[in-house]
């Protein structure tokens, strides 16, 4: 279960569009509204928008959409009871609202509409309601017996807009690369060829990483907001282990008996090649060694 969340001005557009008949749409639940006819609908809602025109966007448009897997078990009456439920954990109350369902592809959708001015003329807050939001869908997934999705490679990509499109672009080009990647400046060269920049976010007043963040389109995105696995630390394990793979038996003895001292992190080979170069500049040591002292500061913890 997932929802996507707009916000707008007006309320004829998406009302319309809510009951439309190619969708084969169908109306779930309402409360507050007059329900005669579409323009009958509308007026309600703006009525009592003019209760507090202070609010430039009084219109909420969430849709909840399912997984195929779960089409058998999605009545009627369940989904009202998923809405309603996702409501109540949203804070949506006390408010004018519509719930239609639409049969127009092949996984099972529902569209929630409701007034951002409440029944006293008070503004339904909006704060952090994607955050939130996400977060309700997984409890509600849980909680209905949901399917869970396996990952991100299920999410159809034609069908996004940005940023998303480019994050999953990211995504898709890490997922090749990452688990090629015998260094870091080996991963920066193959992500710089698709147009990707690689940025490293150093703790305040030190060289010691802390983040890696990804650019492609004028986007940028944290590892770790793309995906967990792409968090600084992951993908330097990856690529440690990478390496590893990759050298000679005797060398990699010889890295065993000197890493407290020399290998420790890949960052080594991020400025000039560190496993392939005994020489060694100054910065390169300096980011290698913060490296260390990071993973050291974890292990204490």
């Amino acid at each position: 279960m997932i929802a996507k969340i707009v916000k707008g001005g007006g309320f004829g557009g998406v009302v319309r569009y809510i009951f439309d008949a190619k969708k084969e749409a169908e109306l779930l639940d309402s409360d507050g509204l007059r329900l005669k006819d579409l323009d009958s609908i509308v007026h309600s809602f703006m009525a009592q928008q003019e209760l507090n025109p202070r609010v430039s966007k009084p219109v909420c448009h969430i849709s909840l959409s399912f997984s195929v897997e779960d089409n058998d078990k999605l009545s009627n009456e369940m989904m009202t009871k998923i809405a309603r439920d996702y409501m109540e954990k949203m804070g949506i109350s006390n408010t004018q609202y519509i719930i239609g369902r639409h049969y127009d592809k092949e996984h099972q959708h529902l569209h929630l509409v409701y007034n951002r001015v409440d029944n006293n003329g008070k503004t339904i807050t909006d704060k952090n309601d994607r955050f939130r939001s996400e977060k309700i869908c997984k409890e509600l997934t849980t909680k209905y017996g949901l399917y869970f999705a396996t990952g991100k490679e299920n999410v159809k990509r034609h069908r996004l807009k940005e940023p998303d499109k480019t994050k999953y672009e990211i995504y898709d080009t890490l997922k090749r690369q990452v688990p090629q990647a015998k260094s870091w400046q080996d991963l920066i060269n193959r992500l710089r060829k698709e147009n990707i920049s690689v940025e490293f976010k150093m703790r305040s007043g030190t060289n010691e990483p802390q983040g890696v963040k990804f650019s492609k389109n004028g986007y940028s995105f944290n590892g770790s907001k793309i995906d967990r696995e792409f968090s600084l630390t992951k993908i330097d394990k990856v690529i440690e282990q990478n390496s590893k793979m990759n050298q000679p038996q005797e060398q990699t003895q010889q890295q065993q008996y000197t890493s407290d001292s020399s290998s420790g992190s890949l960052f080594g080979g991020l400025l000039g090649g560190f496993n392939n170069n005994p020489a060694v500049d100054m910065e390169e040591e300096n980011f290698r060694k913060a490296m260390q002292r990071r993973k050291k500061k974890g292990l204490r913890r």
